[in-house]
């Protein structure tokens, strides 16, 4: 099985932060708890296992658990893959 992962690693909060900079406004980010987060994805209408799943595997994710270092997307696409920032630009001033 291939991991496709970046080759850079990023947390939410520095997405947030990076959009921010490059955007001019404030974007917050707001790690809520498992709890809340789950509570907000049945409020938005997930079913309550799935909203559950969800919300554990964000909790996973927030302790480094799709970290990875192989860089096996580089390798299949032949080149490095493209940093945070700078897709960011490009996507920002795509419109």
């Amino acid at each position: 099985m291939l991991e496709l992962a970046g080759d850079g690693s990023y947390t939410l909060a520095e997405l947030a932060a990076e959009l921010s900079r490059r955007s001019g406004r404030s974007i917050p980010y707001v790690n809520l708890p498992q709890a809340d987060f789950a509570g907000a994805l049945k409020g938005a209408g997930l079913p309550g296992p799935l909203a559950e799943l969800l919300a554990d595997s964000d909790v996973g994710a927030a302790q480094g658990g799709l970290f990875d270092e192989g860089r096996q997307l580089s390798a299949l696409i032949g080149r490095p893959t493209e940093p945070m920032k700078e897709g960011l630009a490009r996507v920002l001033a795509a419109g």
